[in-house]
């Protein structure tokens, strides 16, 4: 035990990557639910500024705790309790809150040319899609035809993408 914190020992070590990526994917959610623009913001520079740093931010959290986190810039109270909870136990009660609301797996809709917030909010909210598999069973079937607001061209554009992303992942 280092500083009241458990040494991960038996777990790969946290990167910085894999923190990041989850400040990512909470910031994605938020805006999937159309929470406040500041509150997205703060978790999206969050991931970015984790992504990017030299220094591990688990082992600074080791060091010196959540004071010594709020050190780095655009990590504020919130966000270094999470961080030391993640480091801890691999991930945050706020965070597993979120998913029980929004799968994660909606995020990856947006990954698709064609498909921007509304529209995969759309996809999700009004067809139940909360995956690129989903979403391309339901191409193939023609029911981009009936979403609203989405023309010919857009769902050209979403098929020829999705078989592009299905490329990227063989065994599809």
């Amino acid at each position: 035990m280092v500083d009241g914190v458990p040494e991960q020992s038996g777990q790969p070590a946290l990167s910085n990557g894999d923190v990041a990526r989850i400040f990512a994917q909470i910031a994605g959610l938020l805006e999937f639910r159309e929470e406040n623009a500041f509150k997205v913001r703060s978790y999206s520079m969050a991931a970015e500024t984790i992504s990017g740093m030299a220094n591990s931010v688990v082992e600074i959290g080791q060091r010196g705790g959540p004071e010594e986190l709020q050190k780095i810039p655009g990590i504020g109270k919130s966000i270094s309790g999470q961080i030391m909870e993640i480091i801890k136990t691999g991930t945050s009660v706020y965070f597993e809150s979120l998913k029980t609301e929004i799968p994660v797996s909606v995020l990856e809709l947006r990954r698709v040319s064609g498909i921007g917030l509304k529209t995969a909010q759309v996809l999700y909210r009004e067809f139940g899609i909360k995956s690129l598999d989903q979403l391309r069973q339901f191409a193939e079937g023609g029911g981009l035809k009936s979403v609203r607001g989405l023309g010919e061209k857009t769902a050209a554009r979403i098929t020829r993408s999705l078989s592009r992303l299905a490329g990227q992942h063989p065994g599809r």
